[in-house]
């Protein structure tokens, strides 16, 4: 199984790495509705995300990652710092950017740049943390926008987060995920508080 899907790869890696990414991508915005509090899947939502990843960040990533390593070959350390370099300070603010203003536009927002202007800054700190070491380091090339894809999953849950109800803080994507923790302390402030206003006999 695995040594006919790298076939495959080989063989039709355009169709074969774009498509991964943009169904992980896709995928990750249903995981995301899936944990959230509402009633049905807003599969519009979900279309866009897809619109998004399949047309701009999957076809992106593979002809980047290509011209990165024609650009700086090999997995030296001087070579994958440059890599590094340039994927943080030109490929992931454009990504971001089209992520917040395509699905703006998709959406029919009068203002496409508002989530982009309110958010961007904080979602980039992330992708900055985030890093691509071992993509330029350990990955071949030919199925290194699938991996970017797989990495993207769980990177799109944060997204379709952040652009639905979040900030871009991974402290707003931790209360989400974790609001039980939220809800005790609300809870414990609100007793303290009470303690504290009940007149003393």
């Amino acid at each position: 199984m695995r040594r006919a899907f790298l076939r495959h790869v080989r063989r039709f890696p355009w169709v074969t790495n774009v498509t991964l990414y943009g169904c992980l991508f896709a995928g990750g915005d249903l995981v995301h509705q899936w944990f959230s509090p509402r009633e049905n899947i807003d599969w519009t939502h979900t279309r866009n995300v897809a619109l998004i990843a399949f047309g701009f960040h999957g076809n992106f990533s593979f002809f980047w990652m290509r011209f990165l390593e024609r650009r700086f070959p090999g997995n030296s350390y001087r070579m994958v710092l440059r890599k590094l370099l340039l994927d943080q300070t030109v490929a992931a603010p454009l990504a971001n950017t089209v992520f917040y203003t395509g699905l703006s536009f998709l959406e029919g927002k009068e203002d496409v740049t508002a989530d982009w202007r309110k958010k961007f800054l904080n979602t980039y700190k992330v992708r900055l943390e985030e890093g691509t070491f071992l993509n330029f380091t350990l990955v071949p090339l030919y199925v290194r926008t699938t991996f970017t894809g797989c990495c993207a999953f769980v990177w799109a849950i944060f997204l379709c987060f952040s652009q639905q109800s979040g900030d871009g803080t991974v402290a707003a994507a931790l209360e989400w995920m974790f609001p039980a923790k939220r809800v005790e302390a609300e809870t414990g402030e609100t007793a303290s508080s009470e303690q504290t206003d009940t007149p003393q006999d």
